[in-house]
């Protein structure tokens, strides 16, 4: 389920709003005008729930379900591709899953039926007969041919039995359901995670408990890995949809062809240290004291799937070998979800977030903010952010603590969280970005704070929007210096005062005065006048 949107057109319906909010980790979307404190706004109702539609988006709607209908109407097309869409009445009595009920929204509305004490207007017909939809498998399986789940279901609900062939010994969920079950029948679902042509009243799901284990050298080209990884699985019959992981040693954190080769499968790779990779060398199929010496483990490719299927886990395919780069595959006794031992790779958003207003911030900044777990930042600015630093961990200093405030944002990052560094107007002009990239090349980090992604976002900065309220000023060549000597000597600010008056550049002053700094500003108009009219 992506991030829930939760559409509130009214100031009543706030209030179950932000306990949506709570409960699902969504959004708030508000009407402008009609709703305050909305983490998104919008003017045109219908023109921003087709957008939503349409980009894929999880929509929680608190609104009459007519109306929704209506306003999504131009959209609808093919029901296997339209999003989880949810009504809610204003009382929260009432949950409807209106659309994608088979790809989330059932669930969705049972979720909240309880977390709200509602009731759950679930009409499906498979959901109702036999608690389960054949077309929707639980988080962790995948349904390989679902353009038959509608004729096997109507077999079942006709009052056909069905045969269960669990290849993998996990489809508890089949078994549980209400089915008559006879192992002559016509009807087969089978769990498997081998590559197969199921017949036409047969549906075939594929468990996630493949965990595939890579290693590379440094600077493998994308393509070889992913390569190694299609021919392995082609040579051995295994299904992706099977995978439920892509797991390396943390060494290979920010190495491009591990994250391409996790992203050619639609997943996020999971990285060990070389110590819990070394406790796995007992069941190593092909040990290598060379691999040892060089990272502190004697297997990466077999140690990582290994790692990730689990302590019951077994190794079904041994390390095979391209040029540069290596894969395992081992099958856990249950689907994958969370992997003890292992993170993924830390990402630091360096964000801007404009000259105070809300109005002024970009959607990106906000979207990036909320999906951080941490937000480190002087306390004001994260005071601004009000509403979006909810459930997120504040880290606050004070002013001029700005390299311990980007070091740390750095650090935790390489933990593998996901952080938010936040600065006023534009991250690069006169703030953190800068100081981000400089730590990187002179070192002094942890190995994992050095192998973060990072992404950087504009903002609005001071200039702009002191030229916004001025008119225009700032409508050709112009340049911003700062007055402040404290990092850069004031020989240099002089230097580039007097250039940019010689070349009649509009000039944007940052830090001109301060309690101790009393002279520069009028240096700097002094230098002005020599170069252009007073007026």
């Amino acid at each position: 389920m992506s991030e829930p949107a939760i559409i509130v057109l009214s100031s009543g319906a706030v209030p179950l709003a932000s306990r949506l909010k709570e409960t699902t980790g969504g959004e708030v979307h508000g009407l402008t005008g009609r709703v305050s404190d909305a983490d998104v706004t919008f003017e045109n109702t219908g023109e921003h729930l087709r957008h939503l539609f349409q980009s894929g988006r999880t929509i929680i709607a608190i609104m009459a379900s007519g109306a929704l209908v209506r306003l999504l109407a131009p959209v609808l097309s093919d029901k296997r591709d339209e999003p989880p869409v949810v009504v809610v009445s204003e009382d929260g009595a009432s949950i409807v899953p209106l659309l994608g009920g088979h790809h989330g929204a059932n669930q969705i509305a049972r979720f909240l039926a309880e977390e709200l004490g509602a009731h759950a207007a679930v009409t499906t017909a498979g959901d109702v007969r036999f608690g389960i939809a054949l077309d929707e498998p639980p988080v962790g399986w995948t349904l390989a041919n679902p353009q038959d789940a509608k004729r096997v279901m109507a077999n079942l609900l006709s009052g056909e039995s069905v045969q269960i062939v669990d290849e993998v010994g996990c489809a508890d969920w089949l078994a549980k359901a209400g089915f008559s079950v006879d192992e002559n029948s016509k009807n087969n679902l089978i769990s498997s995670v081998k590559t197969q042509e199921p017949e036409s009243d047969s549906l075939l799901y594929h468990p996630r408990v493949l965990a595939i284990g890579v290693g590379c050298e440094r600077g493998t080209e994308p393509a070889e890995l992913i390569e190694l990884v299609d021919n392995v699985l082609k040579q051995n019959g295994l299904a992706p949809q099977a995978i439920g992981f892509i797991a390396s040693l943390d060494l290979k954190a920010d190495e491009e062809a591990v994250h391409a080769c996790a992203r050619h499968f639609g997943l996020q790779p999971m990285f060990f240290d070389a110590s819990r990779l070394e406790a796995e060398s007992g069941r190593l199929a092909n040990p290598s004291e060379i691999v040892f010496a060089e990272v502190g483990c004697h297997g990466v490719a077999e140690g990582a799937a290994l790692a990730t299927a689990g302590p019951k886990g077994k190794l079904i395919v041994e390390k095979q070998k391209s040029k540069r780069a290596t894969v395992a595959v081992a099958q856990a006794t249950e689907p994958l979800s969370e992997v003890e031992g292992a993170r993924v790779r830390g990402h630091l958003s360096v964000v801007g977030i404009g000259p105070g207003k809300e109005a002024w911030r970009s959607p990106e900044v906000s979207r990036l903010i909320s999906a951080s777990s941490d937000l480190v930042g002087y306390s004001l600015y994260l005071d601004l952010l009000e509403a979006l630093t909810e459930g997120k961990t504040r880290h606050d200093f004070d002013l001029g603590r700005e390299e311990d405030r980007v070091r740390h944002a750095m650090e935790l990052a390489g933990t593998g969280k996901n952080v938010s560094l936040v600065c006023s107007g534009d991250a690069g002009i006169y703030a953190m970005a800068t100081l981000v990239f400089e730590l990187l090349d002179n070192g002094g980090l942890t190995d994992a704070a050095q192998r973060i992604s990072i992404e950087v976002s504009p903002g609005i900065s001071a200039l702009q929007a002191a030229a916004a309220k001025a008119g225009a000023p700032l409508g050709h060549d112009f340049c911003t210096i700062s007055l402040s000597d404290l990092l850069t000597p004031w020989e240099a600010i002089q230097m580039r005062v007097n250039a940019a008056a010689q070349g009649d550049f509009v000039i944007a002053f940052y830090n001109p005065v301060s309690k101790r700094r009393r002279t520069q500003l009028a240096y700097a108009k002094d230098v002005l006048l020599q170069h252009r009219p007073a007026d």
